[in-house]
């Protein structure tokens, strides 16, 4: 008896734009495993839900007739449904995206710029991933194992490897975060927990260009700390937290026994731009044993090699556990590489961060 291979995962593209819904229909058709319809507002889409009930939806947050905001919020307190936010990253655009993670929506990715090419791609490859860690943190599908893909650009093309570790300095420590799906939320927790005086914490969280910089201002209005987006030269000092600019890589540079950031252009790095292993792999050079890695929910992969050379370089690592990540994906392929010290619910991570200075064996949680 042969079985039946997986349903496809069907997503619903819900847009004004006959553009954005021809160049969003056209690019996820391609993809293995994708079915694909759209709607011009919400009213259409509901239309259409009543029919099929999609796995994803694709969702614009300022259209006619409903707004974006209204019709998530209707999703998520009657039937919710994975969703993940397209939308402008001008004007209200990224206040609008802020506002729909908070409500519910998983992942927010930034409207293709229709007309070129390599963006377009690229904007294709970061949509399809969020639709995948989207489908994965709702519902239990296997979606079709694919042909190896080729080579993409790792670390390297954008920070080389050091042959040494950065020595143990006499200064303050350093924190750095990677995070992706559900982590808009997790470093809000772990920011509000963080004292003025609290080490000096740079952050890479997947999410486009034009939105970091309303994070960080959104952060910054509720957290002691001052949290601001990086730009070039900014230093790593207590009571500070830096994002990185979407769409820039963000690194840790050391001068002396002082840190500050440096924002560089490159390729996507672990289909990421930030990229966590840039900032880990950075960290690791530029502060060894003084840094602190921390890991949070997140689909994929990206930062677990950078964690592994932070370890490595005797910095304490740290993993989200299982049951408090949105998608357990990140954290777990850190862990299984072994670049984890500690694996912890989030709820214990800031004083797990806090209590470093004290020694990895006050650290709590799970140990590995």
């Amino acid at each position: 008896m042969s079985l039946k291979p997986p349903a496809p995962l069907h997503v619903l593209v819900v847009d004004d734009s006959a553009v954005v819904r021809e160049v969003m229909s056209a690019v996820l058709s391609q993809e293995p495993g994708l079915s694909v319809s759209t709607a011009a507002d919400p009213l259409i889409a509901m239309i259409k839900m009543t029919r099929q009930r999609p796995d994803v939806i694709v969702l614009d947050l300022e259209m006619p007739r409903m707004s974006g905001l209204a019709f998530l919020r209707k999703i998520m307190s009657e039937n919710p449904i994975p969703v993940v936010v397209c939308s402008a990253h001008v004007g209200d655009g990224a206040a609008l995206g802020l506002q729909a993670l908070e409500e519910g929506a998983l992942d927010l990715v930034a409207k293709p710029n229709i007309g070129v090419r390599e963006f377009l791609y690229e904007s294709a490859v970061l949509l399809i991933d969020a639709i995948g860690a989207a489908a994965k943190s709702n519902v239990n599908l296997r979606r079709p194992v694919r042909a190896a893909a080729p080579p993409r650009p790792g670390a390297d093309a954008v920070w080389p490897p050091s042959a040494t570790s950065a020595p143990a300095l006499n200064g303050e420590r350093i924190v750095a975060i990677g995070a992706s799906t559900g982590g808009t939320e997790a470093l809000r927790f772990i920011l509000e927990a963080m004292p003025e005086d609290a080490p000096g914490v740079v952050v890479v969280q997947h999410m486009p260009e034009g939105f970091t910089a309303a994070f960080a201002k959104r952060l910054n209005k509720t957290c002691k700390v001052d949290v601001r987006e990086a730009v070039q030269d900014d230093a790593i000092v207590n009571g500070r937290a830096l994002i990185a600019p979407g769409n820039r890589h963000t690194v840790v540079r050391r001068s002396g026994t002082a840190y500050y950031a440096e924002v560089t252009d490159g390729p996507l790095v672990s289909r990421h731009r930030p990229s966590v292993d840039v900032l880990f792999r950075s960290a690791a050079q530029a502060a060894g044993p003084n840094a602190v890695g921390v890991i949070l929910t997140g689909m994929g992969s990206d930062g677990a090699r950078g964690l592994l050379e932070m370890k490595r370089a005797g910095a304490l690592t740290i993993a989200q556990d299982e049951q408090t990540c949105v998608v357990f994906g990140m954290s777990k392929e850190a862990i299984e590489c072994g670049a984890v010290r500690a694996v912890a619910p989030l709820q214990q991570i800031p004083a797990i961060i806090l209590g470093a200075d004290h020694g990895a064996s006050r650290v709590a949680g799970r140990r590995w």
